[in-house]
């Protein structure tokens, strides 16, 4: 074979691709409509008037359509119009898009209302196991069609991932200070001390602040949570023995269970329960606690990040309370001044 007659046989395929290619895009949803209905009433005239038209335009739609298909629908009987082998075939077919198409159009207004779709959500420290998994919930409850997916990572890597639009939604306890990010209180959470079970401390069912004088206090990676806990002893008269800092603060409970110090923790890690680690509330001339803070861009205005905002706002008016009622009330501390400024881990 030539390579004349070889290119005129590649554009003929070319050509036959493309008119095939027009002839299955030229069928629309309105013909489906106008088959459906002449498909299920059997009668053009019954068909027309449930589409609200005249009966000769839809004459003319069915016949173009099998025109564009090469394939007769319908037989004309004196009965009416009985469908062809051709015709049952599409009818399903049709009637399947037609469903697609309505389930489609429901799910796109769904995540329009932030009911439905995908968020994915920033994650990190002692949040997840206690406040953050609540709002979670809570939001599911409410919102059970969206899929969350979590990312774990500590700020540093968070704040380019919210730019990105990898993530929605960052909780943390360390506040971010970027013009473009908003910042909003989650939950506050009271501190404990965390110990070896055999410390001396331990033999009490509260600890005094100051009584923290002459032990090594173990904290975690975050300037925040060092500063907090400086300045809390200093608020009790004395300057804290700081260990190297810990990579977290799971890794800082985890050394206080080997009696290698004590750390200062939210109240959510009394849901950890790591062998040989013991928590008391704390006796503080001022308030000691941990907030939880969730950051996301400004101006993101997806319906989805809507959603769990709601959720957020209404677990720290409403829910927020029920976990101090429920997991910590009787860990509060007396006072009226703000141990940390900003909250870390």
């Amino acid at each position: 074979m030539s390579f004349s007659t070889r290119l005129q046989h590649v554009q003929c395929k070319i050509c036959s691709t493309r008119y095939l290619f027009r002839k299955r895009l030229a069928m629309d949803l309105r013909q489906l409509n106008y088959f459906v209905a002449v498909a299920e009433t059997r009668h053009l005239g019954r068909a027309a008037e449930k589409l609200h038209l005249s009966q000769p335009p839809l004459t003319r739609q069915i016949q173009q359509l099998e025109a564009e298909l090469g394939v007769q629908l319908f037989k004309r009987t004196s009965r009416g119009m009985e469908l062809t082998q051709a015709g049952e075939e599409l009818l399903r077919d049709a009637q399947n898009i037609r469903s697609l198409v309505a389930q489609a159009a429901e799910r796109a207004q769904r995540a329009g209302r932030g009911q439905a779709g995908r968020l994915d959500i920033g994650v990190y420290g002692s949040a997840i196991f206690g406040l953050v998994p609540q709002v979670l919930e809570a939001f599911h409850a409410a919102h059970p069609e969206v899929d969350l997916v979590l990312h774990h990572a500590q700020t540093p890597q968070q704040l380019p991932a919210l730019r990105q639009g990898r993530v929605s939604l960052v909780f943390e306890r360390m506040l971010p200070d970027e013009v473009d990010i908003e910042v909003e209180l989650v939950a506050r959470e009271p501190l404990l001390l965390g110990m070896a079970e055999g410390h001396p401390l331990a033999a009490h069912d509260r600890i005094d602040v100051a009584a923290l004088r002459d032990e090594t206090m173990l904290i975690g990676s975050s300037p925040s949570i060092a500063a907090m806990t400086l300045q809390l002893c200093r608020d009790h008269g004395f300057e804290p023995r700081l260990a190297p800092p810990a990579s977290d603060v799971v890794t800082a409970t985890l050394l206080a269970a080997a009696g290698l110090g004590i750390t200062l923790v939210p109240g959510s890690m009394t849901n950890v329960r790591f062998p040989g680690i013991t928590y008391r509330p704390l006796h503080s001339r001022v308030e000691a606690f941990m907030d939880l803070h969730c950051f996301y861009l400004q101006d993101n205005d997806s319906p989805l990040l809507t959603a769990m905002l709601e959720t957020v706002r209404a677990f720290r008016s409403g829910a927020g309370a029920a976990f101090h009622g429920r997991e910590a009330a009787h860990l509060a501390t007396p006072g009226k001044l703000r141990a940390n400024e900003r909250g870390g881990e």
